[in-house]
């Protein structure tokens, strides 16, 4: 069973197409504030990240955001966090989420999203670290990459195992109970 203190949360800063989005990421993170799960991601003000971070705050969460120098000046930074930290790069965010985290969830987003969230996924699979990773599915967002890394298990290209890298679910407490229960492969 995995113990769950801390998730990194990877969302869009943008809210997207649809409200189900933003619905979502209130729910994530008035839940992880509801089980005293703390959250780190983005630090930012905007989009689903600003949703998620003032939900949880509200609840009486922990939020912790990892903001690169570099975006600070192009992206509102969260001035409400319980704390903020400011790295150099898009690569020591990574670093640092990693070390804090002991897993890793994404909400719908973009390429920030899937860049992050696979490379966590990928440091998993190369045993770098042994949290678990999963995708959110609100409004089927993300069944295309879910067929596609089934597409790569089935063509050799991922290894096939009992329990497989990257846990996906619509719904959050189910999500959060495939989390909780992973553990990595032989």
């Amino acid at each position: 069973m995995v113990k769950l203190n801390r998730l990194c949360v990877f969302c869009g800063s943008h809210y997207g197409g649809h409200s189900r989005y933003e619905r979502a990421a209130r729910d994530l993170g008035a839940k992880l504030a509801e089980l005293k799960i703390g959250i780190v991601y983005g630090g930012g003000k905007v989009g689903l990240m600003g949703v998620l971070a003032d939900a949880a705050l509200a609840a009486g969460g922990e939020v912790i955001g990892v903001m690169p120098s570099e975006q600070k000046s192009r992206q509102i930074a969260h001035r409400g966090l319980s704390e903020l930290l400011i790295v150099p790069s898009r690569y020591a965010r990574k670093d640092a989420i990693s070390e804090m985290s002991d897993g890793f969830i994404a909400l719908p987003g973009g390429l920030g999203v899937l860049d992050e969230f696979c490379e966590m996924a990928l440091w998993t699979q190369l045993g770098y670290h042994q949290k678990p990773c999963g995708l959110l599915n609100v409004n089927r967002y993300f069944d295309h990459l879910i067929a596609h890394l089934n597409l790569a298990a089935k063509e050799g290209f991922i290894k096939q195992t009992r329990n497989p890298v990257v846990q996906h679910d619509a719904d959050l407490e189910k999500l959060l109970a495939k989390m909780r229960n992973w553990a990595p492969s032989d």
